[in-house]
């Protein structure tokens, strides 16, 4: 009752301090103005700057900055410790993948280079191959197939022959001589398409002609049916007798076959007296060790046509 008792004048000086000093809110009441006065906001602004300043400046700030790094520095470390195997969970799992991956890469190279090196002989043993074929096509003017030894004459049909991988359509014909890079291995019986059969020069029906080098006398080479490695040699002129150590080269058939000439076959190693005609024969010992046959060669006429390289009178590849 005593407000509304007030005088206007009164209550209206009231109002226009109100609007000063603060506002009137929405029931008519007094609101106190909110935020900080601007001059506060001011001096904060000002002491921020001149911290930053003087951090930048100033070498005072130094032992104060040291004394947190000191304090707050094994706190971090501590924290980063703890937090690191699971920080490290991403990495650990990249990690094993790589690892797993770099250890099947060097097993798979372990095991290629295991390969290469348990295989080094056999290549080597075949280079060395076609390095005499090449040097025998130079030294008999023919070209010659290249062929490898892939099966060798069954016991029970008492032939000693050889199938090579090489047939009419490499050019191979029947009555063609067959050299290794150590000599004579024997002459083409048949042929298919893709493969022929060899006779031995060891089979006992197999008859060659020979000449001894020292002398250059001839006879005949025939294949021992006792000594399955050995060869007999029967010189046609009987007065004649070969001395040990003498090599045996091929004499040479018309036109090349079925042997063509100057292929070595042996070395005589000794000399008797056959028992049945009171003849002078020498046995020979191949070059080539029968046994062991792979890489061979088919003598065939310079520029044959066949479906693989022929190494050609020259030495060349073509």
């Amino acid at each position: 009752m005593a407000m509304l008792t007030r005088p206007p004048a009164e209550r209206i000086a009231e109002r226009i301090n109100g609007r000063i000093n603060g506002r009137i809110n929405g029931r008519g009441g007094l609101d106190r103005a909110r935020g900080p006065k601007r001059a506060t906001v001011v001096a904060l602004v000002l002491a921020c700057a001149v911290l930053v300043v003087l951090d930048l400046t100033s070498p005072a700030l130094t032992p104060l900055r040291r004394l947190v790094g000191e304090v707050l520095g094994p706190l971090e470390s501590a924290t980063a410790t703890i937090a690191r195997p699971v920080t490290g969970i991403p990495g650990w799992f990249d990690s094993r993948a790589e690892l797993r991956d770099e250890i099947d890469r060097l097993s798979k190279e372990n095991g290629e280079l295991r390969q290469q090196v348990a295989t080094i002989p056999y290549d080597a043993n075949r280079l060395a191959a076609y390095d005499g074929l090449t040097a025998t096509a130079k030294s008999i003017g023919y070209a010659i197939v290249p062929a490898h030894v892939v099966g060798y004459g069954p016991a029970q049909s008492f032939e000693r022959t050889v199938t090579i991988d090489a047939g009419s359509s490499s050019g191979v014909e029947a009555d063609m001589t067959v050299v290794s890079s150590a000599g004579l291995v024997g002459r083409v019986l048949r042929v298919t398409s893709t493969t022929a059969t060899v006779l031995l020069v060891t089979d006992p029906d197999s008859v060659v002609g020979g000449r001894v080098g020292s002398s250059m006398e001839v006879g005949f080479v025939h294949g021992s049916s006792a000594d399955a490695d050995g060869l007999d040699l029967e010189l046609l002129d009987q007065t004649e007798v070969p001395a040990t150590g003498d090599t045996v080269v091929t004499w040479g058939s018309a036109k090349g076959a079925p042997y063509v000439a100057g292929v070595p076959i042996g070395v005589v190693d000794s000399v008797y007296t056959s028992l049945r005609d009171s003849t002078q024969r020498a046995r020979v010992t191949p070059f080539v060790d029968f046994t062991a046959l792979d890489l061979v060669g088919v003598a065939v006429p310079s520029g044959t046509h066949s479906d693989r390289r022929l190494i050609d009178a020259d030495g060349v590849i073509k």
